[in-house]
């Protein structure tokens, strides 16, 4: 990561910073994600709060043997385990005047927070946030960082792909002024997926600004099986629809084209599928013929995208990452596009009366 630039404010009046993680089952990375935001050469106080969850690993245990090694670990009991509770809990729990968004699955690389900062004051922004650099362990988790990081796996959002420092309507992570949190009341609680996505949306809708930072590079390890993925990507369209619902006006092309696209391919595979039967039982009709070919155009067009984005995007991977690459992208889409098509009206009505968890 480049040093804060020249502009950065004093040592002698860098703000406090609080660093708030929900955590849940995170046994695999909790020490190494707390050891990231620890080592960091921040020059003021800052405060490191893990809001926990009801795992059933060994989480609570390495999370109170390091709060015990360091006295900067805040710990927050959050019994319901849900992401946006965490985060308010481990906001109340914290008095700085900067907060900085972690995950369990998330490292800081050396030198974020005095970075981050930095531009956030450099920039007068409300939050500014960075690229989410999703990095895989294992040949499955390799597959899927390729594809979270490509356009045709997520479009082309700023976070997942890069870009230019430049004003945007979201922020991964986040690094936030606490004023401009406390001003719009913090996270919304019914929101327990794309709850980051909406309030900045609710700090923009305020007058708020929010800024991507593409020197600000956070390492995200992916899920770690194709049931995990397909469950992570049906939550993200599933509260993307609600988002839209709630906020019309941000709909988007990229949000729509998982759904369009699992609508394309179930009706062109049924229309196709009709077409070849149609044509076996009238005996060769020349017109159920070419309507089976027409149908079936659909879900071939999309194996060739796929195919051609997964040679493309493989290169250089090790043989049993290409070999998966396609079935990551089709996970993905099709696990978002379900989500989004059968998101229930009353979703959020349902998260607040506990009826659901994701």
């Amino acid at each position: 990561m480049s040093s804060p630039q020249s502009d950065a404010p004093d040592v002698t009046t860098w703000p406090s910073v609080a660093v708030i993680i929900p955590v849940l089952n995170e046994e695999r990375h909790l020490a190494d994600v707390v050891a990231r935001v620890l080592a960091q050469d921040y020059p003021s106080r800052f405060q490191l709060a893990l809001a926990l969850g009801p795992s059933t690993d060994a989480t609570d245990s390495i999370a109170h043997d390091l709060a015990v090694a360091d006295d900067r670990v805040i710990l927050v009991p959050n019994p319901t385990g849900l992401i946006p509770k965490a985060l308010n809990l481990a906001l109340a729990a914290t008095d700085s005047e900067v907060v900085v968004r972690c995950d369990g699955h998330a490292e800081l690389p050396d030198g974020y927070l005095r970075a981050g900062v930095a531009a956030l004051l450099r920039l007068e922004a409300s939050a500014v946030g960075g690229v989410m650099a999703a990095v895989g362990q294992t040949d499955f988790e390799v597959a899927v960082a390729t594809a979270m990081t490509s356009t045709i796996g997520v479009g082309a959002a700023a976070f997942h792909v890069g870009g230019e420092e430049q004003e945007a309507l979201t922020a991964y992570l986040g690094i936030y002024l606490r004023s401009a949190l406390e001003s719009v009341g913090g996270y919304d609680e019914t929101y327990l997926r794309a709850e980051d996505w909406e309030m900045n949306h609710r700090i923009r809708e305020a007058g708020g600004r929010i800024w991507f930072i593409p020197d600000l590079r956070v390492t995200y390890r992916p899920r770690s099986s194709l049931q995990r993925l397909a469950a992570q990507y049906f939550y993200y369209g599933r509260w993307r629809r609600q988002v839209m619902r709630d906020h019309p006006e941000t709909v988007s092309l990229r949000y729509l084209a998982p759904p369009t696209a699992l609508v394309g391919i179930a009706g062109g595979t049924a229309i196709g599928v009709a077409g070849v039967l149609g044509t076996a039982l009238s005996g060769g009709d020349s017109t159920l013929a070419k309507l089976g070919i027409v149908g079936f155009a659909a879900p071939l067009g999309y194996a060739a995208i796929v195919g051609y984005a997964s040679v493309k995007n493989g290169k250089g991977l090790p043989s049993a990452t290409r070999k998966v690459l396609p079935a990551v992208y089709a996970t993905m889409h099709m696990a978002w596009g379900y989500g989004f098509i059968t998101s229930p009206r009353d979703l959020r009505a349902q998260a607040a009366s506990g009826t659901i968890r994701g």
